[in-house]
């Protein structure tokens, strides 16, 4: 059984038995575990898992990893047992204790350590120091880190790339680079020296919780591509406390995903911050973007916007921005064209970087041609043959 606490109060309990079961013991909204958890109500059961806490599990690659390690120490590996695993050694807002976990020690990896050594070692180094930290999802090969950065430590995520998906530390920092030119919040970034890395910087933390659009609607991880972005903006309005900014920059984040070619900008690709109390609630910086195009040339979007999975040219998204972010036509034909304004830049800015990076031609050459493509603002079922015909014969 994990006993859940917020500020050193003990305030729930979760546990599995034919069920989940989170139990409050009062009832103080303060003392809530999340947005999607108030502490309004003595139990939540659920036959699976527990939304909320199902966004911390790993998947993909990290999972693997988990899974060979518990069926090997218990010799089974299902959502609990991995919840259970990690969420002791979990640091933010509300904090977990099991008197069976290991909580680990802080190491002395410094940032200027891993920028300067991103080799396959350093990164296994990573997991092995961090394994029970690494509550982080997504399938790419990653691993949570806290890292010496002056004389201070801070949580990041460290990111790498294997054959399948080359040189997706750049493609990723490079599209992120792209979206901040569009006035659109990203958390902290750094490319590592031989580009094997990216490492990001975590914007949740023990002043402020952090949940994703996939719990807030109530669904599990592998749900995370049933939805739309529709009905993401309407979760968005539901819990902001400032509907007029949030609505305006939720609307640019899914221009941009479309003009980018993200593929894989799901459920838990959104998501919400809290101060402690609850009383400030806002929409979090964009995270996790990637040209997928670049390796996937048939891609489409994760989710539907207008009832379709199609690359969306202006008109619709225009439409989109009027009928479910709530924005004159005015103001969502301006934020469009700074969109377009900021993808102009980001093709530049990949040129020059090519230039100096010619390891990445061939992706970077791919990825300014997707971006180009929604530079007519036409909609595209997918990426035009004869582009996707040059591809293949390079």
């Amino acid at each position: 059984m994990l006993q859940i606490y917020h500020k050193d109060k003990n305030i729930a309990t979760f546990n599995k038995d034919n069920e989940y079961i989170l139990e409050y013991k009062n009832f103080d909204i303060k003392n809530s575990i999340s947005l999607s958890l108030p502490n309004d109500r003595k139990f939540y059961i659920n036959r699976k898992n527990i939304p909320f806490f199902d966004t911390f599990l790993p998947e993909g690659y990290l999972f693997e990893i988990f899974k060979n390690f518990l069926i090997k120490e218990y010799g089974y590996i299902d959502d609990f047992l991995l919840f259970k695993l990690l969420a002791p050694n979990m640091e933010g807002r509300i904090t977990y204790k099991d008197n069976m976990i290991k909580k680990e020690e802080t190491s002395d990896i410094s940032l200027e350590e891993i920028i300067n050594n991103d080799t396959k070692d350093t990164f296994n180094l990573l997991l092995k120091t961090f394994l029970t930290k690494n509550a982080v999802s997504g399938v790419q090969p990653k691993s949570m880190a806290i890292l010496k950065e002056s004389v201070v430590f801070k949580r990041y995520i460290v990111k790498t790339w294997g054959d399948e998906f080359k040189y997706l530390a750049e493609n990723e920092y490079l599209t992120m680079k792209t979206i901040s030119f569009a006035n659109i919040p990203i958390p902290t970034l750094y490319l590592s020296k031989n580009k094997n890395f990216l490492i990001v910087e975590r914007f949740d933390d023990a002043s402020q919780g952090f949940e994703e659009v996939i719990s807030l609607m109530g669904k599990l991880k592998d749900e995370k591509y049933s939805g739309s972005y529709e009905k993401i903006a309407k979760e968005i309005y539901k819990y902001t406390n400032d509907p007029v900014a949030d609505m305006q920059l939720f609307y640019k984040m899914v221009i941009m995903h479309f003009l980018l070619k993200n593929g894989d900008a799901h459920l838990k690709n959104f998501g919400l911050l809290y101060n402690d109390d609850f009383s400030h609630i806002r929409l979090s910086p964009s995270y996790d973007v990637v040209t997928t195009t670049a390796y996937i040339f048939k891609d489409k979007p994760a989710l539907t916007l207008n009832g379709k999975k199609i690359w969306h040219g202006k008109d619709t998204l225009i439409s989109f921005g009027v009928k479910h972010c709530y924005l004159k036509e005015s103001i969502a034909n301006k934020l469009y064209n700074e969109c377009i304004y900021a993808l102009k830049k980001g093709i530049i800015m990949l040129n020059d970087y090519i230039k100096d990076n010619p390891h990445f031609t061939t992706i970077g050459k791919r990825m300014i041609d997707s971006w180009k493509t929604s530079l007519d603002q036409k909609s595209y079922k997918e990426l035009p043959l004869e582009l996707i015909k040059s591809w293949q014969k390079n």
